[in-house]
């Protein structure tokens, strides 16, 4: 199979000398000054290549992309070179990005570690888009999918930053990213739903009588109600477990990360829950303003001041009926 079939290869990036720290950067210019600097400095390679690995595979499994069974074959040589390297005998014949994933694997040997919980989580995920792609998923599937994807993001981030003092709690461990994932889903909903990816439960949409091509419609909106509700519960767990953290970078990269999606909450909240194609305001001089002051305040951890989230606001039916 041929992946260049799937995806053409991008050769800007390719031909770059650091080319994990280019892919996160490219992606994500948040996690790139995230991992530079704020995590360990014996562990800021493993984390440009934790993240462009994986946005590589995401890019090749896209829905509308190539066929299922090329994608499933890509799936299953990556599983394959995961388990081989895991077990010591990692495969000498891989591209440029495979070879990050090898690069990974000498420091995620140890069972359980955060970073060996990570690449079996977010291969966990890659595989449940791929095979998902196009059809309904139950309550139970999407309850999996965001804790696959929460474990995974947690446990790097402990794993990366401040790993000496990493908290060993499990109680609300995941509770942040949960919130954070929830949030995620609903703001890239239009454009998910165009793509093939539907990530609301089947039993949902019939029992709420919910139309996947309207949703301005009150049903649609209600649903998203409820979610952010969910989400805002998670975030107070979330912040709760972030403020006992013991190093000061984590709680600073645990909090900048929470910011972000308790800004987006808001913006969902003050359009009356009609979700948007886009939000490009969520990068403007106003939101990133918001964002750090709220950082700023969340570090400072002092009794009086109160970071819980805004009262919801309420669900107003303005739909005229026509």
């Amino acid at each position: 199979m041929s992946q260049n079939h799937i995806h053409p290869r991008q050769p800007d990036l390719s031909t770059e000398s650091d080319l994990p720290a280019e892919i996160t950067k490219a992606g994500s210019k948040q996690t790139y000054y995230t991992f530079r600097l704020l995590a360990d400095r014996d562990r800021v390679q493993d984390g440009f290549r934790s993240y462009a690995y994986f946005r590589w595979l995401d890019n090749l499994l896209d829905c509308g992309l190539g066929t299922k069974s090329e994608k499933g074959e890509l799936m299953k040589r990556q599983q394959a070179i995961l388990e081989a390297a895991l077990h010591g005998n990692p495969p000498d014949n891989v591209n440029a990005e495979e070879q990050m994933l090898v690069d990974l694997l000498p420091n995620a040997i140890e069972e359980n570690s955060g970073l060996q919980i990570y690449l079996r989580n977010m291969m966990g995920v890659m595989a449940f888009d791929m095979e998902r792609c196009g059809r309904l998923i139950s309550d139970e599937e999407l309850t999996q999918y965001t804790h696959m994807l929460s474990t995974a993001v947690t446990e790097l981030l402990f794993y990366l930053i401040g790993h000496e003092d990493a908290p060993t709690s499990l109680e609300n461990r995941y509770a942040a990213v949960k919130g954070a994932h929830i949030t995620h889903m609903l703001r890239d909903m239009v454009e998910d739903i165009s793509s093939g990816y539907i990530n609301i439960p089947a039993d949902t949409i019939t029992e709420q009588q919910i139309s996947l091509g309207k949703i301005h419609e009150l049903p649609f909106r209600k649903w998203v109600y409820k979610r952010m509700e969910l989400a805002r519960q998670y975030f107070w767990d979330g912040r709760q477990y972030i403020a006992k953290v013991k190093s000061f970078r984590c709680r600073l990269a645990g909090f900048a990360y929470l910011s972000r999606f308790e800004w987006m909450i808001r913006a969902i909240e003050k359009d009356n829950y009609y979700l948007r194609p886009e939000y490009p305001d969520r990068k403007s001089l106003k939101a990133g303003v918001w964002m750090c002051w709220r950082i700023f305040l969340s570090l400072l951890n002092i009794s009086w001041i109160k970071l819980e989230p805004d009262p919801q606001t309420a669900l107003v039916d303005q739909i005229e009926e026509r």
